[in-house]
This record gives C-alpha cells, structure tokens and sequence, in this order.
C-alpha cells in the first residue's frame, strides 16, 4: 500500500462515526483529503479488492472499514468523543 493509500483508509475509519451512520462518498473523501477523485476511487477500489477492511456499497460509496460500519449490525461502537456507529 502507498501512503495515499494508508492515508485514505485512516481517514475513512476515523470519518465513518462522525458521518451519522451514513457512507462515505468518493467526491468528500477527495476534497476533504485534497487528492483528485479519479486517484481516490482507484485507491478504493483497490483497497477492497485486496481485502484491506475497506467495503463499498453499490453506489461505490465507502460503506464499512473495519472496524466500523454504517450498515445495521447487531453491535454498536461509542466513542469517548460522543460519536457512534455499527461496529463491523
């Protein structure tokens, strides 16, 4: 993985809980990361090939990054900060 990589998939974890049980978009993902979209749907795509806790839903949105989810488990996380989500 290259930093860019690491660099989307940090920032997907720590965002999910923060975004109200809602999916990422690629579009957000690229503006708030400063990085063009055309590099942050490949590097998604690619992390979920190769399995790297990385799902997208069937709009390609970022729907779950181990640990987290915002699709309906049976489990949800808290976190010291107030947020909540799904736990994966």
């Amino acid at each position: 993985m290259t930093g860019d990589h690491h660099l989307v998939r940090n920032f997907v974890v720590s965002e999910l809980p923060r975004n109200h049980d809602n999916a990422l978009r690629p579009e957000d993902i690229s503006r708030r990361l400063n990085l063009p979209l055309p590099r942050v749907t490949a590097m998604l795509e690619d992390l979920q090939k190769h399995l790297f806790f990385l799902v997208l839903n069937s709009a390609g949105e970022v729907s779950w990054a181990f640990p987290v989810t915002s699709e309906k488990t049976p489990h949800r996380l808290s976190f010291g900060t107030g947020e909540g989500i799904f736990a994966a």
